[in-house]
């Protein structure tokens, strides 16, 4: 398909597909790339939509910044995407996966975008970060003193976690559909609804798929085609 590689304010990024005023822009999650964009794109593109993708900080070809994958830097980067984004294209939609569905609920919560889907969205960030400090028995008073923590999945920051605190999702006016994995580790079904019945959106679960959903592109690509 069609590609065309920009940087929009030094964030490289690709714009997917055919000319259209319509565009999804697309949202990665961790350990991940705007490259992973292609599946979505070509399924959008015969919705009549175009894709743009960008790399998080620290993702992809800003994998050497010094910057780190955290939420002001991702809030920075989504604003200065979706900025451009709407700009050029006359609807804009979202696409966000896992830890970019996260950051979108922060960046995006005031944007005029016509619909939104999430892939195994991080909605409770609170949730996730203390699930980590019982996985690595970190309590709270160590963060509070140590600052940082390093365990095998990321950084536990004392900062981050006051942040997520006082800065609850209380505003998402966007119509969203959810995919998420029954396995899923990361959230919880509870958490998941929650946010389904706060906000008035539509959830799928997929019973046996996992956070990442490896090899179970069939059940994506399926939810796709029907949400797109």
């Amino acid at each position: 398909m069609r590609t065309k590689k920009i940087r929009i304010n030094n964030i490289p990024a690709i714009i997917w597909g055919e000319q259209s005023n319509k565009v999804y822009l697309f949202v990665h999650g961790k350990i991940s790339s705007k490259e992973a964009a292609e599946d979505f794109a070509k399924i959008a593109e015969q919705k009549g939509y175009q894709t743009i993708s960008f790399d998080l900080p620290q993702h992809g070809e800003r994998i050497d910044e010094n910057d780190r994958c955290d939420i002001w830097n991702g809030i920075s980067s989504l604003s200065v995407v979706g900025d451009y984004v709407f700009e050029k294209w006359n609807e804009v939609s979202l696409f966000a996966c896992s830890l970019g569905a996260y950051f979108s609920l922060n960046a995006y919560n005031t944007y005029d975008i016509k619909k939104c889907l999430f892939q195994s969205p991080i909605l409770d960030m609170e949730y996730l970060i203390k699930q980590m400090m019982i996985w690595f028995d970190v309590s709270e008073e160590r963060l509070e003193r140590e600052k940082e923590v390093d365990t095998p999945i990321d950084i536990l920051s004392w900062a981050y976690y006051q942040y997520v605190l006082e800065h609850p999702v209380e505003k998402w006016n966007i119509p969203t559909s959810i995919l998420y994995g029954g396995k899923d580790n990361l959230q919880s079904l509870e958490v998941e609804k929650i946010f389904v019945k706060k906000f008035g959106c539509k959830l799928t679960v997929a019973e046996n798929s996992e956070h990442s959903f490896m090899g179970d592109g069939d059940i994506v690509e399926e939810w796709l085609l029907k949400n797109i």
